[in-house]
Formats: structure tokens, C-alpha cells, sequence
């Protein structure tokens, strides 16, 4: 493991001093067993405070995985049904045109996205510590066409996964957190993972350095940028504790095996995007189907301050293994780099 952290520290070291970022913790599971566990850089820009392992992080979209694994959980219940509209389950949904829960699980559904809402951007500039409403992020979706007919074409959709989280918590009349405890949290004994729903959560966060409040300098978000931004609900967790929902979920612990085959069967696929070979779009999952290291099946996030990444691989290095990487900066998707790096790591070892 020696030659493997020498060659992960020099690969990693490497990203960061490209990308300018000052940190990033990693987490590895191999065979079911936490295997590596260590950080790279620093907690600060000044590069005066290393940043210690158990670091905590929005791991921002990577939450969409577990919010579609409590979906898969009802559907085994079955309290839901993955091929029937959401208005069978909401009478109101903002919008008329029948959508399944596979079509918005899989961002096949036509919903818009505040991602390209000039406004919600400005709004999180103005306004970082006061988020929109829930009735503010259904506007989206109720004064918006659909981007296509349901089924037909792909396109990421958080307010799709905001409908979910809110589905979830209908059925149940339990929170997100009181969901996520149940079938997450609380079995893996997690001490770290939490889902954040105000700035008083957040005291312990990392710092995370950003200029999406539209500052030339880089600032610290962490007591800034409020949690209820990201529409659908966002986890705060440690590399290690991320890297354990994802080998859990990948081990059968969480739903029986042929549910997970099912979250990552690709239901559309995306063509090239390095380091993965070929993407494709499951249900709340994102798989490499032309991987050197078996099947690969993840999720990546970012957002202001943070830049996340959590990959199952079925064999590398003839084991399965799960990756989790997170940097305390965002960046275009460098959470995935530092993932793949300490594949390529383990794979050569």
C-alpha cells in the first residue's frame, strides 16, 4: 500500500497543482473493507492547515443516488411503481403530461432545470444564505414546456429529483433525513452523514472555496451558501462515510442485487466523457460501460466549494472496490479525476 499511496500522492498532487485547488480526501473500500483512507493538500488557501481525512463535504449530486436507491426500496415495498406516472402518486404535480418515475429516475423525463435559469443563478449571488422556495423551484417546472415528450431524449433534470425527494416524503410522511437514516445511515452506523437543511447544520463543514457569489477572489462558502440551493436535498459526508453507502449499496446491503442491476442498467447513453470511456444514464447512477476496471457505476457532484465523485468498480485489480474523492474547490469535474487517479492507482499496484 506504501507504493500505491506514493503513486496517489503524486498523481493527485499532480491535479491539484493543475486545477489550483488546494485539497482533497479520498476513501477506498476493496472487497468490502476500508482500505485507504487519506488526504492530499490542504484545508486553506494559504496552504498553512493540511486537510484532515475525515473532512466533511456536501457531496451535492451524489445525493440523487441515494434518494433513487429510497425510491427503488418502495418500489420493492411496493408502494411505488416505476412504470407509473408520478401523478398517480401526486394529484399536484405541476405538470399534466404523464411521467414515470423511470423517466425522471433516469433524467429521460423532459423536466426543465433551474441550471440554465438565469435568475436562480443570480438569486444564489445576491442571496447565498436565503434559498428559494419549494414553490419557487416547482415554477421552473410549472411555467416551462417540457424540454421533450417523456421518454424520448435525455436531459439532467434536478427539479426532477426535487419531485422524487418530495414523492418520498408524501408516502412516507417522514423527512428526507428520517429515509435516509433508515436505510443509509443509521446500518452503516455513519457519524458524519447528515442531511443539511440550514446553515446552523453546517458549522463543522469544511471550508470550501468558490466564486460563484461573483467575487474575483476565491471565498470560503461553507457559512454562506445555504443547503436549501440544492433543490432535491443535499448530504454532508466524509470521504470514508460516502465511500461506505456506495460499496454498501454495491454489496447488496442496502436493496437486493437485482434492484441495483436495475439503478445501473443504462437507459440512455452519453458517448465519451474522459476519464470515463463510455457513459451511460441509469437510474440515479451514471455507469462506464467500456471500463478497464469492470463494470463502473457511480455518480459525480459539485457545486460551490466542493467537487465530489463515488465510483463502484466490480474489478479492479480483480476485487470489487468503491472510490470516493472529494476536493475543497470546485471544479469542472475534478472530484472524477482524483476518483480515477486512485483507480489507476490501485490497478498498477
Amino acid at each position: 500500500m506504501r507504493d500505491v499511496l506514493g503513486q496517489l500522492r503524486a498523481e493527485v498532487g499532480q491535479i491539484l497543482n493543475d486545477t489550483r485547488l488546494p485539497g482533497a480526501t479520498i476513501a477506498a473500500y476493496i472487497d468490502g473493507q476500508l482500505a485507504l483512507e487519506t488526504s492530499i493538500g490542504d484545508r486553506d488557501l494559504q496552504r498553512t492547515v493540511p486537510l484532515p481525512v475525515d473532512a466533511s463535504f456536501y457531496i451535492y449530486s451524489v445525493t440523487k443516488t441515494l434518494i433513487a436507491a429510497s425510491v427503488l426500496h418502495h418500489v420493492n415495498a411496493g408502494q411505488l411503481n416505476l412504470e407509473a406516472p408520478i401523478q398517480q402518486y401526486w394529484s399536484e404535480f405541476p405538470v399534466d403530461t404523464p411521467i414515470t418515475l423511470r423517466q425522471i429516475l433516469s433524467h429521460t423525463s423532459g423536466l426543465p432545470d433551474y441550471g440554465g435559469v438565469a435568475a436562480y443563478h443570480e438569486a444564489v449571488r445576491v442571496s447565498p444564505g436565503f434559498p428559494w422556495s419549494f414553490q419557487d423551484y416547482l415554477n421552473v417546472a410549472r411555467t416551462r414546456e417540457l424540454l421533450f415528450e417523456p421518454g424520448t431524449d435525455w436531459s439532467y433534470s434536478n427539479i426532477g429529483y426535487l419531485a422524487l425527494k418530495t414523492l418520498l416524503e408524501q408516502i412516507t410522511g417522514r423527512s428526507l433525513q428520517a429515509i435516509l437514516d433508515t436505510l443509509f445511515f443509521n446500518p452503516l452506523g455513519l457519524a458524519h452523514t447528515f442531511v443539511a437543511t440550514s446553515l446552523e447544520d453546517v458549522v463543522n463543514l469544511t471550508p470550501g472555496y468558490t466564486r460563484a457569489f461573483g467575487d474575483d477572489e476565491l471565498i470560503n462558502m461553507a457559512q454562506r451558501y445555504h443547503p436549501g440551493w440544492v433543490s432535491h436535498g443535499v448530504v454532508v459526508s466524509t470521504a470514508a462515510e460516502l465511500a461506505a453507502m456506495v460499496d454498501a449499496l454495491f454489496a447488496g446491503q442496502i436493496l437486493d442485487l437485482p434492484l441495483v442491476n436495475v439503478m445501473a442498467q443504462p437507459v440512455h447513453s452519453l458517448g465519451s466523457h474522459p476519464p470515463l470511456q463510455n457513459v451511460g444514464c441509469g437510474l440515479g447512477l451514471f455507469m462506464d460501460t467500456d471500463s478497464p476496471y469492470g463494470q463502473v457505476a457511480g455518480h459525480s457532484g459539485g457545486g460551490p466549494g466542493y467537487s465530489i465523485a463515488a465510483f463502484h468498480f466490480s474489478a479492479l485489480a480483480g476485487c470489487p472496490t468503491t472510490i470516493a474523492a472529494a476536493t475543497n474547490q470546485e471544479g469542472d469535474n475534478v472530484g472524477v479525476d482524483v476518483a480515477y487517479a486512485v483507480a489507476r492507482a490501485l490497478a498498477e499496484a
